[in-house]
């Protein structure tokens, strides 16, 4: 019995930097998208500002310059909301892959316990049925509790996600109708 405790407890160690590494590798996945997406938003911003100065420095009627600088500001909001939906979209993806390993692993975990009391059911001295019953409920009822666990943190998840979502569509839709009346403002004095 102590030898296959031994491979029990390599098996569990071996499982649980498998898990680690998984999380690691996960995190830092997560982190290189967010830091592409920085390099080409910042290279975007950059090619974008040269040519708006390049522009800005041709333009010879202050009105012209007013109606660029409105423009720019309509797409600057645009592309302001096209990051940070990128960004939320990264985070939730991330969050779903941790969660769903996060399942397996626990899954895998409840199966290695399972079959671990079951184990000790086989091969308990007689008279012990009492306890191994009592081992073998409060495995269950662990099991089950968590089982409900891992379900309502997906629903808190799901909802998190869509009050996030609902929350970028209502600020893409508010700073969009504020951008449109600033460019109607500037508009009309363009065109005296």
């Amino acid at each position: 019995m102590s030898s296959l405790s031994g491979e029990q407890a390599v098996a569990s160690q071996r499982a649980s930097l498998e898990t680690l590494s998984d999380v690691w590798t996960k995190t830092f996945g997560c982190i290189e998208k967010l830091t592409e997406l920085n390099l080409q938003a910042a290279k975007s911003t950059l090619a974008e500002n040269q040519a708006i100065a390049s522009i800005a420095l041709s333009t010879k009627d202050p009105q012209e310059l007013f109606a660029l600088h409105a423009k720019r500001a309509k797409a600057a909001m645009e592309e302001a909301q096209s990051y940070w939906r990128h960004v939320s979209n990264i985070m939730l993806n991330t969050q779903v892959e941790l969660a769903a390993s996060a399942e397996a692993q626990f899954r895998q975990r409840q199966h290695d316990t399972q079959a671990f009391v079951d184990t000790v059911a086989n091969n308990a001295p007689a008279g012990s049925e009492a306890a191994v019953s009592a081992l073998q409920s409060a495995v269950t009822a662990a099991g089950e509790a968590t089982s409900a666990t891992i379900e309502a943190s997906k629903k808190a998840a799901e909802q998190a996600r869509e009050i996030a979502e609902s929350n970028v569509n209502a600020a893409t839709s508010a700073s969009n109708r504020a951008t449109r009346q600033a460019v109607e403002q500037v508009q009309p004095a363009t065109k005296k």
